[in-house]
């Protein structure tokens, strides 16, 4: 038997929107957003590519997101996991900051090394920040695995055991 992976992202966020660096932090969709939901789900629902599990990470967007596609697509009624192993790239201190104003601030090689780098993280987010996750019931039993930042590489490290034990 095969199987199709069907990959979303989330619609348009307040501060995609803004053009904010976003990551933990658990902004909602704008209207825009939400039609973005609804449209992918009509695309599911006329390719007859209908999903039987779906997995989202804790965000709000993302889980909002994946709701209204399934509730357009008919499809409202299948099993949903959620893992904070699915979250969005942990963006650290930059989490919050105008993209623009932090190229500015930065320049340009910087501000590349921080956005697509592999393996250099920007600079990490003080528990103390009103960004912060450190104190988000959702994350409660992370200790020590609670990001304060993230690059590429950590992401794909915190993702691959949940991909193993629950998505394959």
């Amino acid at each position: 038997m095969t199987y199709s992976l069907i990959l979303l992202r989330h619609g348009q966020s307040e501060w995609n929107e803004k053009n904010l660096f976003t990551g933990w932090v658990d902004v909602p969709l704008t209207e825009l957003g939400w039609q973005e939901a609804r449209n992918a789900g009509e695309l599911l629902a006329a390719s007859g590519l209908l999903p039987d599990v779906q997995f989202t990470s804790l965000l709000k967007r993302a889980i909002h997101t994946a709701n209204e596609t399934l509730m357009t697509a008919d499809r409202d009624w299948i099993p949903v996991q959620r893992s904070w192993r699915l979250n969005e790239r942990h963006y650290g201190a930059l989490q919050g900051k105008s993209k623009p104003e932090t190229l500015a601030e930065f320049g340009e090689d910087q501000f590349m090394t921080w956005r697509r780098s592999f393996d250099i993280a920007p600079p990490p987010l003080d528990d103390d920040s009103e960004f912060s996750q450190a104190n988000d019931p959702r994350y409660a039993g992370l200790g020590a695995d609670l990001p304060r930042t993230e690059c590429l590489k950590d992401v794909i490290a915190r993702m691959l055991p949940y991909w193993y034990s629950d998505i394959t």
